[in-house]
């Protein structure tokens, strides 16, 4: 029987600085240090802090991962390669590609977005999961990528082989979470404020459900978001707890009405076996429920990673994804290393 591989993995694609020690899908030690307070005057992330925070932490950040896994033997490094912010990337590569070196040891290059879509294949130490046991999925597989930079559906045909069915044309969900989070004045990062104001409110707003004529699987929030602004501009009403809440839940109910229309598009055109859930904007219990319900009216079951850390970025889920590659050999070549801002799944054709 050939043993689990040991993997150290680095995720630095914005502006979390994450290091984690996987032994297949095991999670052994998951290390994320955030850096949500440096940026939080500026509004939003600033790649210049990025990356000397990065730069900074990532040593140490590496040597607590390894330290809390008991410093094993490990059989290769992972790294995200992409997509992401460009100097963000640059340094977790850049550190992967020193420590492969000092090391010796082969490197694996990550697609951050396959970390998410394969995040409910992390079990914890037991090796219990979600999906503990991989010989037993049935294809094909539709997962539901909803994070701060990224709104995609993604068909898995096998674990390794993806299609991209549809992606934002614009902002992401997450990006329109915290742009009219900050119309209504609810800090840094907004989102997930606007998302626990919204449970208290009604959605009483006249907010428009995004591209209703389109009959696609892409996705839109600016305009949503638009109508937000232009909303708050002409009738300048007073921020009260109550607007703000009512205000949210009625944001809330258009992007949740645009994310479900695509989603049983999705689901009627290609006939998955089962829905993946992840990303950061998953964190949203309500969205959580909503997507699960939907996907129960067509006998799916839905998976989401068995820890909240699993959610949002974090380097175990990098890992996973490298454990699959290791068993299939694909190892990146050091002096082909590089960061890929934009990298994506292939589209379908």
């Amino acid at each position: 029987m050939t043993k689990d591989p040991i993997i150290l993995s680095i995720e630095t694609s914005l502006d979390d600085t994450c290091a984690a020690v996987t032994i297949g899908q095991r999670v052994i030690s998951n290390v994320v240090s955030s850096q949500t307070s440096y940026h939080a005057s500026w509004g939003g992330t600033v790649p210049d802090i990025a990356k000397r925070l990065h730069q900074e932490w990532l040593p140490k950040v590496v040597d607590l991962a390894l330290r809390k896994a008991g410093s094993p033997k490990l059989d290769a490094i992972a790294v995200t390669l992409g997509p992401g912010l460009a100097p963000s990337l640059e340094q977790g590569i850049t550190y992967a590609r020193e420590l492969a070196n000092k090391w010796g040891l082969k490197v694996i290059a990550v697609n951050h977005m396959e970390g998410h879509l394969l995040s409910s294949f992390a079990t914890n130490k037991n090796g219990r999961g979600p999906i503990s046991n991989t010989r037993y999925l049935i294809f094909p597989a539709l997962g539901f990528l909803i994070s701060g930079g990224h709104t995609e559906l993604v068909l898995m045909k096998a674990i390794g082989e993806y299609e991209l069915l549809g992606e934002t044309l614009d902002d992401a969900a997450g990006e329109a979470y915290d742009k009219v989070a900050r119309m209504l004045m609810l800090g840094y990062p907004g989102g997930p404020i606007l998302a626990e104001m919204a449970k208290a409110g009604k959605p009483i707003y006249p907010l428009p459900e995004p591209m209703t004529m389109r009959k696609d699987l892409s996705f839109s929030f600016s305009g949503l978001k638009t109508a937000a602004r232009q909303y708050l501009e002409k009738n300048k009403p007073e921020l009260t707890k109550e607007f703000v809440q009512d205000f949210s839940a009625s944001f809330q109910q258009a992007v949740f009405k645009h994310l479900m229309t695509r989603f049983r598009r999705a689901i009627d055109l290609y006939n998955p076996k089962m829905i993946l859930l992840g990303g950061g904007v998953v964190s949203n219990i309500d969205l959580r429920n909503l997507t699960r319900s939907v996907a129960k009216e067509y006998g799916l079951s839905t998976y989401i990673p068995y820890n909240k850390k699993l959610i949002t970025d974090n380097a175990a889920m990098i890992g996973v994804v490298a454990s699959f590659k290791f068993v299939r050999d694909e190892f990146t070549d050091l002096s082909k290393l590089d960061r890929l801002p934009n990298l994506n799944f292939p589209k379908v054709s």
